[in-house]
C-alpha cells in the first residue's frame, strides 16, 4: 500500500470522474464517497448530514453521492482507490491506516485518550493538524473527522469479559498490530477484521468474541450471536473523511470553504450523536437479552496496567519521534 499510495500522490489525472449540472447553472463535480458502515449506524446518519450540507453550502456545485455499507468499494479498498482518483471520497477508521500511518492509532492509547473535552476539540487542533499532513504525504487529503466513540463494548458468549485472565485463549477480533499487542499481552489471540465482518466471524465460530464500539454492537446486532457485553472505555475512535488532492485541488476556493464549513458542522453533530448513542445502547443490548456489565474504576486500572505498557512499547518502535510529539500535543489540549 505504502509504495500503491506514493504513486498516487503526485497524480494530476482523476479517472472516472464525472460532472453533473448544479443548482448555480455550471457543472457539478461529483464526490463519490464510500464508506463501510450500514444505515442504521450513527456515524453513517451524520455522513448522509453532511453530504447534503456540502451540497447546500456549494449551492448544488460539488454532487455528493454516499455509498455505505461497502457498496462501492471495501473497507480495506477506500484509501488506495481515493489515493489513485478512481473515487473522489472516503471514510476510514483511523485505525485503518495501520503501519501507513502509524500515528492515525494515537486514540487508540488504552484508557487514556477518552476525554470527551479533548475529543470536542479535535478538529482543527494542532494533533490533528499534524495527522492531516502525515495523510496528505500518503495521497490522500483529510476533511471531516467524526468522532465515533469513546465507549468499547468487549462481547463474548457463555461467560462475560471482565478481567485479563477472563481473555485468556479467547479468539477475539482485532483491530491492528498496535491494538493487538494489548490483547496479546491479555493473553487472547486477535484476528484483526473490519467491523463489517465482525458478525459472521462470531456466527461461525471462526472467533469467540467482540471488540467494537458499544454502538455498534447494537447496530450490527451482535445480540444475535453474543450473549454477553463489557462496556469499557478502552480508546476513542474517529471515522474521517479524506479526498483526492488532485480532485480537490480543482475545486474553486468557495467549493473547498463549503467543504471546510460542512466539516465544521459535522464534527460538532457527531459528538453529540455519538454521546447520545453510547448512552442508549447498553439499555438497548440489554433489552435483547445480552447481560451488561460496566467496567468499574478498579477493573478498568488493571486492564490498563496489563494492556498499556504493550501498546506503548508497539506505538513507539512504530512511530518514533513522531509519536512522542503527537502524545505531547493531546496531553496539552
Amino acid at each position: 500500500m505504502k509504495k500503491l499510495l506514493a504513486l498516487a500522490t503526485g497524480a494530476v489525472i482523476i479517472s472516472g470522474a464525472t460532472m453533473t449540472s448544479g443548482v448555480s447553472g455550471v457543472q457539478a463535480a461529483e464526490m463519490r464517497c464510500s464508506h463501510q458502515l450500514p444505515p442504521k449506524h450513527h456515524i453513517a446518519k451524520v455522513i448522509d448530514k453532511w453530504a447534503a450540507e456540502v451540497k447546500a453550502q456549494s449551492k448544488g456545485d460539488l454532487n455528493v453521492q454516499i455509498f455505505g455499507a461497502n457498496s462501492l468499494r471495501g473497507a480495506k479498498q477506500n484509501i488506495p482507490a481515493v489515493a489513485k482518483g478512481d473515487i473522489e471520497c472516503a471514510f476510514s477508521v483511523n485505525f485503518q491506516w495501520g503501519k501507513t500511518v502509524p500515528t492515525m492509532n494515537v486514540t487508540l492509547k488504552p484508557y487514556s485518550v477518552t476525554d470527551k473535552d479533548v475529543l470536542a476539540k479535535w478538529p482543527g487542533s494542532p494533533a490533528a493538524s499534524f495527522l492531516d499532513a502525515k495523510l496528505l504525504e500518503k495521497g490522500v487529503r483529510n476533511t471531516v473527522w467524526l468522532f465515533t466513540t469513546r465507549m468499547s463494548a468487549y462481547t463474548s458468549k457463555g461467560a462475560p469479559l471482565v478481567k485479563p485472565a477472563d481473555f485468556k485463549g479467547v479468539k477475539i477480533r482485532g483491530i491492528n498490530s498496535l491494538v493487538d499487542a494489548g490483547l496479546v499481552a491479555l493473553g487472547a489471540a486477535p484476528s484483526a477484521m473490519s467491523g463489517s465482518k465482525v458478525y459472521q466471524a462470531l456466527s461461525t465460530g471462526v472467533i469467540d468474541a467482540g471488540l467494537t464500539d458499544i454502538s455498534a454492537a447494537y447496530s450490527r446486532k451482535y445480540y444475535e450471536v453474543q450473549d454477553h457485553v463489557t462496556v469499557s472505555p478502552l480508546f476513542s475512535v474517529f471515522f474521517h473523511g479524506y479526498l483526492n488532492p488532485a480532485w480537490y485541488d480543482k475545486l474553486s476556493d468557495s467549493n473547498k470553504k463549503a467543504l471546510k464549513t460542512a466539516g465544521d458542522k459535522a464534527a460538532q453533530w457527531a459528538i453529540d450523536l455519538t454521546e447520545e448513542s453510547a448512552a442508549k445502547a447498553p439499555g438497548q443490548l440489554r433489552e435483547k437479552g445480552m447481560k451488561v456489565h460496566m467496567h468499574t474504576a478498579a477493573e478498568i486500572a488493571t486492564m490498563k496496567a496489563v494492556m498499556g505498557p504493550a501498546f506503548d512499547k508497539a506505538f513507539a518502535k512504530a512511530t518514533g519521534d513522531d509519536g512522542k510529539k503527537l502524545l505531547d500535543m493531546i496531553s496539552s489540549m
